[in-house]
């Protein structure tokens, strides 16, 4: 059995590049596919979350949950659910909400801000956290695999960007990973 692929720490040159990264990723998503987001106010959580449903083929508004907490869309093949933890201040909030029927089974989950629900979250098949890269524009993006869907995820993106097949993302020195993980 072959080792799970390490981390990886990407730069992503500004939006464009973020949203390209979303997109690349994007056809690994499906039902039961769970991504956790991870970033300070602002990293660009939510215009990642964006620009992965326009991949995805949604056409609709996509607005931030971070007051309704979830945010559903009905895609072609399956549904995806968008969640922000933001604001829950007890990390049972979310199953008190019902939410834990939502994460995982039939439906795609993109969680952001996972590490204010505690540990009763199931395991996401991909972690990203994304933090403030070198300039005001960039961002560097830390992704974590958690699950064998998550791993080969990982490594075809990895293939991507060593084949510089997206503008603007480059592979980035790895840092120390943060403690959230």
């Amino acid at each position: 059995m072959s080792a799970p692929p390490a981390p990886l720490t990407l730069l992503l040159a500004d939006e464009r590049a973020t949203a390209r990264l979303a997109g690349a990723l994007a056809p690994a998503v499906g039902p039961g596919f769970v991504l956790f987001l991870s970033g300070d106010l602002g990293a660009g959580k939510t215009a990642f979350t964006r620009a992965m449903l326009r991949a995805l083929g949604h056409e609709g508004r996509v607005r931030s949950p971070t007051f309704t907490l979830a945010e559903p869309y009905n895609l072609s093949s399956f549904d995806l659910y968008h969640f922000d933890f933001y604001r829950f201040s007890d990390e049972n909030e979310w199953r008190e909400a019902g939410f834990d029927e939502l994460i995982g089974g039939q439906v795609a989950a993109v969680v952001e801000w996972p590490e204010l629900a505690g540990a009763g979250l199931p395991e996401p098949d991909l972690w990203l956290h994304l933090h403030a890269g070198p300039d005001e524009a960039s961002r560097r993006v830390l992704l974590r695999a958690h699950t064998a869907r998550g791993e080969a995820c990982l490594s075809a993106l990895a293939d991507t960007v060593r084949q510089d097949r997206l503008a603007g993302v480059s592979c980035s020195a790895p840092s120390a990973p943060p403690s959230s993980a």
